[in-house]
This record gives structure tokens, sequence and C-alpha cells, in this order.
């Protein structure tokens, strides 16, 4: 019986943080036995908003290819290839522009939001307005059936649904509308209790060392009003206790939480725990990341080997989207 297909990328700006190995990332691995997996690592991507900065591009898109094996994910099971190398993606988005309404591109919730978020860079290009139609290309192009994302995600899918349905409708059925599937992604703090973001500089990043990880963990801001060591708190306002609830053992929240609001354990007790139960996820992954820096001609054959299946793939699609569009 043939696997479902299923699809999805990370954006090469910056290194990998806790925040995208919890979100996305071990899901990912997760899938890779139920269904045919197709991860790529989104370089053009980087391009709409980093296209100054071309001198980080290789360093990121390293860091995320050894993070994307170090954490789990299976080039014997997956694809995991580079955005950039399979140049059908870039054939498929020109395309897909003759036929997406302006206004469609327009009302995407996060191009606005973006552009306030990113004031200092001039956003005014084509590139950062067709993002999404490229992101369409990406997904369709290998006519998965499913995107995994998170409820707040599916609205950013429907784009995509709705370009593929206007190309069906236009030409003849080709592409399948790609579907949600959805996952739990947790919402990870950062050190000063902001959501975990590179832009913020609040990340642990799965580069770190153990020193890095644990004085990132250890000057983390907590309950307000726990000035001293016999103050009670509140966990739920504390964004240690909201990486407990990602880390820790169920009986381990529940003892830190009632240690917080009875003050029979400090913050520094608190963090403590944090660390340890943060390094038993990590530790594999620094080994198996100081493995994989040692041997960077392992790393050029996973790629080729991933890039082959996806561009045979897309290649096959192209055909299709060209003789529907009249293209010989």
């Amino acid at each position: 019986m043939t696997k479902d297909r299923v699809l999805s990328g990370m954006q090469a700006s910056g290194k990998v943080h806790i925040g995208n190995l919890v979100g996305a990332i071990q899901n990912w691995v997760k899938l890779q036995d139920k269904y045919d997996c197709y991860y790529f690592i989104a370089d053009w991507h980087a391009l709409t908003t980093g296209y100054a900065k071309p001198e980080e591009l290789h360093d990121s898109v390293n860091d995320l290819l050894i993070n994307f094996l170090a954490a789990g994910l299976d080039p014997d099971k997956s694809a995991i290839f580079l955005q950039s190398r399979i140049l059908e993606h870039a054939e498929l988005h020109l395309l897909l522009s003759m036929i997406t309404p302006l206004g469609w591109l327009e009302r995407v919730p996060t191009y606005k939001e973006k552009q306030q978020e990113l004031k200092e860079r001039d956003l005014s290009t084509y590139g950062f307005l067709g993002y999404p139609l490229l992101q369409t290309a990406d997904i369709i192009i290998y006519r998965a059936k499913y995107v995994p994302v998170g409820v707040d995600q599916v609205p950013h899918l429907e784009i995509s649904r709705e370009i593929a349905r206007r190309f069906n409708n236009l030409y003849k059925e080709v592409f399948p509308e790609p579907e949600a599937l959805l996952t739990q992604f947790p919402k990870v703090p950062g050190v000063d209790g902001r959501k975990m973001s590179k832009s913020y500089g609040n990340a642990i990043y799965l580069s770190d060392t153990a020193k890095e990880v644990e004085g990132k963990i250890r000057t983390m801001t907590t309950d307000p009003a726990r000035i001293k060591r016999t103050d009670v708190g509140n966990p739920e306002l504390s964004p240690v206790f909201q990486l407990h609830k990602i880390f820790s053992s169920k009986e381990e929240q529940d003892e830190v939480a009632v240690g917080c609001r009875t003050a029979g354990i400090g913050c520094i007790d608190c963090k403590g725990v944090l660390i340890r139960n943060v390094f038993k996820v990590l530790e594999p992954i620094w080994a198996k990341r100081a493995e994989l820096i040692q041997n960077p001609s392992q790393l050029a054959e996973i790629v080729d080997k991933g890039t082959e299946k996806a561009r045979k793939a897309a290649q096959e699609t192209m055909g299709l989207v060209r003789k529907a569009m009249g293209l010989y």
C-alpha cells in the first residue's frame, strides 16, 4: 500500500533553537514511519527577508541540515533536500504567478505583520509579497496530501489550497488540495518570557554548549512576585514553568508547582530540575552534531540523495503542469 505524502520545510534564517525542535522537527521524526516524507531547507525563502546578507545563508543552511539529522530525521526514510537545488520550484512559482490574483497575496496575515516586525529592512519587494506563492509551489509540486501545521497556521495553508484549486479549475486536475495535518505545537517561551525567536535574541540553540544552555536557563525570568526565597509565587506566570511543561515529567511539574506556590523550593532549585531535563533531550543531539560536523562528505551525500528523489517527483509534476498549460 502506497503511503500518503507529507511535505514540510524550514527557513534557513539563523540557528535552530529548541522551539524549532519541539515545535516541528520532533514531530517530523514521528511522521517518518507512517508517511512518505519530504523535508526541505528553504534557502530561497530566507532571501525574501535576508537578501541583503547572503554571507549568513551558508552557515544557516549547514546548521539546519546538521540539526535535522541530529534530531532524528532519517535519510533512508525521508527525502531531505535543499529548496534551491530543485529548480522546478522556481518554474512552478513563475507559472502560478500568472494565475494568482494580487489581492490574494496582499491579504495574507503575515504580510503586514512581518513588515511591522522587521521595519529596519526594505521588504517592498515582489519576493516578499510573493512568499506565499513560492511556498505554494514548494508544497503542491510534490502533490503532498498533508502539511503538518498547528491550528494557528491553517489559514496560511488555505492560500495554497486556493491556488491549487484555481489551477485545477482553469486547466485540468493536476494538484490535490493539500490538507493540514494538525499537530500540537507547544508555545515555547524564550529566556525573557516572550515567544522564543531568533530575532528577539532570547533563544536556546541546539548548537549552544552545555555551559551556555545552563547559563541561559539560570538567568531566565520567573514570577516577578518571588523576590525573596520565602515569597510564594504563581508557577503559571513563570516562563521556566512553561518549559517544565515541555521537558519535565508530570510528577516533576506537580512538584515544582507546589513548591513555587508554597515557597517550598526556590527558583534556583526549580531551574536546576529543568536544566537536567533539557540536557536529557539535548545530549544525544549534541553527540550526533559532533559526529556530523566531522564528516561533511556524509552531509553532501545525504543532500544529494534527497535531491535526487525530490527532483524526480518535481519533474514528474512539471510535465503534467506544462501539458495542462499548453507548454510543450
